[in-house]
């Protein structure tokens, strides 16, 4: 087979996300709705400001906006995740970043499946939020034992997405018809099944303990629970959500409004309730666990930004008495810069530099050494904010909790696992800060490096 035959892993991944998509449209209509919404919202926003249409286009955001998903699941046992690394590795997705959500109360650990590499990030940036359960964490574990027996016999996978994992892995690619395949059968394992694999009275017992055990534990498969657009204009688009009879949840999580966004801001709507049928009852039963969200993405931030990022954010929980947390998030950043040449002149967030048009047509091969303030004031080089890619960890234990009901505020104590996960997950997951130093850092010697090309340029033959 010549590798010119086999399809690139971001093209796969691509189908994929539109595969998900199709199905989730198909499975929990309001989605529809919501992504409709999302674009009309996105619209608006991109009429009304040139200078942000043009700032996305020069970040290569603006081609990939509609693109733009996640999705989120959770997996019951290690050899789930390790398979489920395998299986988003033939789509160019890799494992970026530790997120502890039991500190939170939701008995889960978890990572972010997600390209890596700026042109990877450019075809599709498609990431899957991924938990993985932690049934040590329950206090009753000759129930959380019962959990395992029962999570130990199935099987979340199609033995034809395994063979094409194998086959991915052997021949280093698949070919086009083998890819669609693949997308075929993957999207079985994140396929809704309305038919659980306990009784009632499991169930009741696991869903007591905490909803998301009996989410993971009493059916087929990881259902995916919920998929996310990416919009210009959170704010707008939650006050618009009761109009086009979407429920929305009462506030956005993360960072407050800001002219220039920072990390990631999300709101969803309220969780489902599906009718579920379950071993040996003649009734129907129900379910809730799927949602909608909506997310807009800001610039990353350095270690310093996101230390001076969590220092407020801390400020704004000590919620002063008879003040509204989002007016205290509001004033509490303030202190957070809000101007992009303060952000990058500070270390707090990250850039990525490219030659101007000036830069390219006038380049001094001497300007190569500069810094890069200097380059910036001549007008050589610009510095487009790097976006942010991941998930902030205090937001998805607030989706999760919105969504499993808002009295599951469980405390369970600190207690990170990470190594445990790398070995269940069979390697280390990226740090998604070095990620981001890496971007910046090779986009400016880039621009070293042309500046420098100058200079050869210029010498005679």
């Amino acid at each position: 087979m010549t590798r010119s035959a086999l399809v690139s892993p971001d093209d796969i991944r691509t189908r994929f996300s539109r595969a998900m998509s199709d199905m989730y449209r198909q499975e929990v209509p309001q989605y529809g709705t919501l992504l409709d919404l999302v674009a009309d919202i996105n619209a608006n926003v991109l009429a009304g400001s040139p200078e942000l249409r043009d700032s996305l286009a020069r970040s290569a955001s603006l081609e990939r906006l509609n693109l733009e998903r996640h999705g989120a699941i959770r997996l019951g046992t290690a050899a789930e995740l390790a398979t489920m690394r395998r299986v988003f590795a033939v789509m160019g997705m890799e494992p970026v970043g530790y997120y502890d959500l039991s500190v939170a109360g939701i008995p889960v650990h978890s990572t972010a499946f997600r390209p890596v590499g700026d042109a990877a990030l450019a075809a599709n940036p498609f990431r899957v939020f991924t938990s993985l359960l932690r049934l040590e964490l329950l206090e009753d574990q000759a129930l959380a034992a019962q959990a395992r027996e029962i999570l130990e016999r199935r099987n979340i996978f199609t033995a034809r997405a395994l063979a094409l994992t194998e086959q991915f892995e052997r021949d280093g690619g698949l070919e086009s018809a083998q890819a669609d395949e693949f997308v075929e059968q993957v999207r079985e394992t994140f396929r809704w099944h309305s038919e659980a694999t306990v009784t009632a009275e499991t169930y009741k017992a696991l869903h007591d303990a905490h909803r998301l055990i009996a989410d993971v534990v009493c059916f087929a498969g990881p259902h995916i629970n919920h998929l996310t657009p990416r919009t210009l204009d959170i704010d707008a688009l939650q006050a618009a959500m009761p109009g086009r009879g979407i429920p929305a949840k009462e506030v956005v999580e993360g960072p407050p409004r800001r002219k220039h966004p920072i990390l990631l801001r999300q709101t969803s709507f309220k969780a489902l309730e599906e009718p579920v049928r379950f071993l040996g009852a003649d009734t129907a039963g129900t379910h809730t666990a799927r949602f909608g969200e909506v997310e807009q993405r800001g610039i990353a931030l350095t270690r310093k930004g996101r230390q001076r990022y969590d220092a407020l954010l801390a400020r704004a929980r000590e919620q002063a008495p008879g003040q509204r947390y989002e007016d205290r998030l509001a004033e509490v950043f303030t202190e957070f810069p809000d101007d992009l040449d303060a952000l990058r002149a500070e270390g707090l967030a990250f850039f990525r530099y490219a030659l101007t048009d000036d830069g390219l047509r006038h380049a001094d091969p001497s300007a190569a050494d500069l810094d890069v303030d200097a380059l910036l004031a001549r007008g050589l080089v610009q510095a487009n904010p790097i976006t942010y890619e991941d998930f902030l960890p205090v937001s998805a234990a607030g989706i999760f909790r919105s969504n499993l009901g808002s009295a599951e505020q469980r405390n369970y104590s600190a207690n990170e696992a990470r190594a445990a996960f790398e070995r269940d997950l069979g390697c280390a997951v990226h740090d998604e800060i070095a990620l981001y130093e890496a971007a910046q850092a090779e986009s400016l010697a880039r621009v070293r490096a042309l500046l420098g090309q100058a200079e050869d340029a210029a010498l005679p033959a």
